[in-house]
């Protein structure tokens, strides 16, 4: 059997690899090729196209790229048509993909789509475009799933491929130890952000609140886990210029997310990582005033927060914008660290969300689709 990949960026090399290596493991003679990085690759996809050329971003770079673009789905399709497939798996990067898994349709071969287009925040009419082009939707939200049933597209929940990843591996006390943390002090763990400009928008603000948390408790540390695209010397450049004593941290993130009280986080995945955890949390989000009005205008979502639109509720306080200041962090976190009731009935709250995503084992919920719907093509 054989089976394509199309990944466009890091995130979907990450998701593509992890389905590859359990394809592996049910069929190791399962050929695998197709468009993807270096995780791909080690985990024997055969890379025809490598995603390092991708690197666009912006508009205006992206109209510019846009012949490369055309080029590069011709390209794509002469892979399908030398190669034919027997089932073509999509992994985000749906400006692309869904153009490709048209190009499939038109050859007759099978398509999955993983990590698939948000119709349930923008775009909503991409629905009637899965349904015509795509075999199968491996959705990892529950709401997402639905919102493809009413594009009667044939969809399957999978449960979100975090539930794998986001456990402790060590002890409370074992964490405590080792991340120099005292065990009656309150933890408030630091989030910025894994791109520089979000550092830049909310570390200021955020450590501004620490130092006034501080009087508030004689008690308290701070945690900061250094994102892999952030330099140390910019974490600490920041850290020096207020009287807030940080403790930046290198690994084990989920360990220390088990011994924190609460969190200050970037909207973004991490919220659903720090949900995952139970850990109590208060989202920030900051972006330029024109970003945000068009944002405003195309996004069909209440909340920001993943967990909060998981939950269909607000589960974790929301700031957003000129919201995002010293004084109202302080009034969102301060009842978190010093109310155990309050801390705990939002613990309470976030163990619902991560119920809701499912049961751990997407990745290989996956793979056994992707199995299934090529070797049916296999054995016509």
């Amino acid at each position: 059997m054989k089976v394509m990949f199309s990944a466009g960026e890091a995130s979907g090399d990450t998701h593509a690899a992890s389905v590859a290596n359990a394809l592996r493991e049910i069929d190791p003679s399962v050929e695998m090729f197709g468009m993807g990085g270096t995780l791909m690759e080690r985990a024997g996809v055969r890379i025809v196209y490598d995603i390092k050329n991708l690197g666009v971003i912006g508009i205006v770079e992206i109209v510019k790229s846009l012949p490369k673009f055309f080029k590069l789905r011709t390209y794509l399709k002469r892979v399908m048509m030398k190669e034919k497939p027997d089932i073509l798996v999509c992994v985000d990067y749906p400006g692309f993909n869904m153009k490709l898994a048209a190009v499939a349709h038109e050859l007759g071969i099978p398509v999955l789509y993983y990590i698939a287009p948000t119709i349930w925040a923008w775009h909503s009419s991409r629905g009637n475009t899965i349904r015509k082009y795509v075999t199968k939707v491996a959705s990892i939200f529950p709401f997402e799933a639905e919102a493809y049933r009413k594009y009667k597209c044939n969809v399957d929940f999978v449960g979100h491929p975090l539930l794998d990843i986001v456990h402790p591996t060590m002890t409370k006390d074992a964490a405590e130890a080792y991340f120099g943390a005292r065990k009656e002090a309150k933890k408030v763990l630091l989030m910025p952000g894994s791109r520089k400009q979000e550092v830049l928008s909310l570390l200021d603000t955020m450590l501004k609140s620490g130092e006034q948390l501080m009087a508030k408790h004689e008690d308290i540390q701070f945690f900061l886990p250094r994102a892999h695209t952030i330099d140390r010397s910019e974490l600490e450049e920041f850290i020096d210029a207020h009287k807030v004593p940080v403790t930046i941290t290198e690994d084990h993130t989920y360990d220390l997310m088990q011994i924190c009280d609460v969190c200050l986080a970037a909207s973004g995945t991490a919220t659903l990582e720090t949900a995952m955890m139970e850990l109590p949390t208060v989202l920030l989000y900051r972006v330029s005033p024109i970003t945000y009005g068009i944002g405003k205008m195309v996004v069909n979502v209440t909340h920001v927060g993943l967990p909060n639109i998981v939950a269909g509720k607000e589960v974790i306080s929301e700031l957003l914008q000129d919201a995002v200041t010293p004084d109202a962090i302080v009034s969102l976190v301060e009842p978190l660290l010093s109310d155990v009731d309050k801390n705990e009935a939002m613990r309470s709250e976030l163990r619902e969300v991560r119920h809701k995503l499912g049961e751990p084992g997407a990745v290989k919920r996956v793979a056994h689709l992707v199995y299934n719907l090529g070797k049916e093509k296999c054995n016509e």
